[in-house]
């Protein structure tokens, strides 16, 4: 072998260098074992565990042969003092080497006691890695074990979740196909069905569709207009005011119905209508929930009868608006009637109709309303006339009494009077008798309002000197 300090050749049988007098190093025997038991070790620590076999022990311990061949080797206790007892006996001591070879001991001994206390150590190091008692190994463990766990928790919560998302979306999924059945068989269904098949001109389907929402229903107007329009898109709106009439008169006090057939007459403009269906009404809270198109007929004062004398006719209505009047027996409406203003003015005798409709702020006409006055002015006697009849020898004028209201007409050749005659005179004052003659003289009483006549008064003068 040789010297670790000089490199000279050492004799197997010397334990100090003939060169530069360095002690032989005595160093621990290489065991290939521990090599294999802390690289064991070791892989256990990083999840790489191999378990060692009895060929492996055997096969570092056969390559250990023919691989240290030339490392130091390590002699017993016998075969050092053997060897120190001959060079002791074949060597002069001289304090020199005295000296040297007690330092030499000194220092291989406390090169003993380091490699001993590392061999300790290591030894310690594989035992408690052995053992995992090492308290960075035990830490590290530990901290791999929580990792590991915390790992195995996450993915079994992902794994959770995931079965949990999957169980929902298909929870979801039945839900959407009940409750898409649901809707396709409802009430908003059959209605969407009917108005596709209604755009497509399928008025039959279309019928049908609208009825049988009616029949899961029969309180709501949806379906009654969609089945009025199927009428009106093929112009046959008495069949679509049916519709409404009909399921009206069964229930009287549905509100809504009420306001849908009000909302049909009026996109198909017959607002006349609309007062017809609210006055054959009788409840007060459908006739409140539709206040807005209710119009008061109209009402007139006085009432309607035989008068004989000049009458002003007054026309009133309770829910306000304008009010449109006709005396001529035909319906009023906004555009063909007079719109009232003031009183009516009944002057001249004769029968009289008047008709009137009350338009309100929606425009809302009402019904018809009307009222027939007949004025009759009373006819009054024939009139008087003086003086009467007889012989008179002196001038006298004959005189005609004439009430208020009458003119009076007159003629003195016997005929009788005729305002439209020449031969008839209006008396305007007294009128002087001929003389020296006979006069047949005839008066009457014309009504200046009514242009009746009264009966003829006579008188026969006889004039002599």
């Amino acid at each position: 072998m040789r010297c670790t300090h000089c490199g000279a050749n050492i004799p197997d049988d010397q334990m100090v260098c003939p060169e530069c007098g360095a002690e032989v190093q005595i160093v621990p025997d290489y065991n290939p074992l521990e090599d294999v038991i802390a690289r064991e070790v070791k892989g256990s620590v990083e999840g790489a565990t191999r378990p060692m076999q009895t060929d492996d022990i055997r096969r570092y311990r056969r390559d250990s042969l023919t691989q240290n061949v030339n490392s130091t080797r390590v002699l017993s206790q016998s075969e050092m003092d053997r060897i120190r007892e001959k060079r002791r006996k074949g060597r002069k001591s001289s304090p020199e080497a005295e000296e040297l070879r007690r330092n030499s001991r000194q220092k291989q001994q406390a090169q003993d006691r380091d490699e001993s206390m590392r061999h300790r150590q290591g030894t310690d190091e594989i035992r408690r890695q052995r053992q995992g008692t090492d308290p960075a190994v035990k830490r590290q463990n530990t901290a791999d074990l929580k990792s590991q766990r915390q790992q195995k928790r996450l993915e079994a919560a992902k794994r959770k979740r995931r079965r949990l998302l999957i169980a929902l979306f298909c929870v979801i999924v039945f839900i959407g196909v009940v409750i898409f059945v649901a809707y396709q068989n409802s009430y908003t269904g059959m209605m969407q069905k009917g108005y596709r098949a209604l755009q497509n001109n399928n008025y039959n389907a279309a019928e049908e569709y609208f009825q049988r929402a009616i029949i899961k229903d029969d309180s709501r107007p949806e379906a009654y207009t969609g089945w009025a329009e199927v009428y009106i898109d093929q112009d046959d709106l008495e069949s679509a005011e049916d519709v409404f009439l009909d399921v009206i008169e069964t229930q009287p006090t549905n509100a809504q119905l009420y306001q849908a057939a009000i909302d049909f007459y009026i996109d198909t403009e017959q607002q006349d209508k609309i007062s017809a269906l609210l006055n054959d009404c009788e409840d007060s809270s459908v006739l409140s929930a539709v206040s807005d198109y209710v119009s008061a007929a109209p009402e007139f004062k006085p009432e309607a009868g035989t008068y004989n004398e000049v009458q002003e006719i007054t026309i009133l209505s309770d829910t306000g608006g304008t009010i449109y009047y006709t005396t001529d027996g035909t319906d009023p409406t906004a555009e063909t009637g007079t719109e009232y203003t003031e009183p009516i003015l009944l002057q001249n005798e004769g029968e009289f109709e008047i008709r009137a409709i009350a338009v309100n702020a929606n425009g809302i006409p009402s019904v018809v309303s009307s009222a027939t006055y007949t004025i009759e002015f009373p006819i009054a006697n024939a009139p008087a006339v003086t003086p009467s009849t007889g012989q008179y020898t002196e001038p006298t004028q004959i005189t005609i009494t004439v009430p208020d209201g009458y003119t009076a007409y007159y003629t003195m050749d016997g005929s009788t009077p005729d305002p439209s005659s020449s031969t008839t005179y209006q008396y305007s004052g007294p009128v002087d008798m001929p003389a020296d003659t006979q006069t047949i003289f005839n008066a009457i009483l014309v009504n200046n309002n009514n242009g009746k006549a009264t009966d003829v008064t006579t008188r026969n003068y006889i004039t002599t000197e």
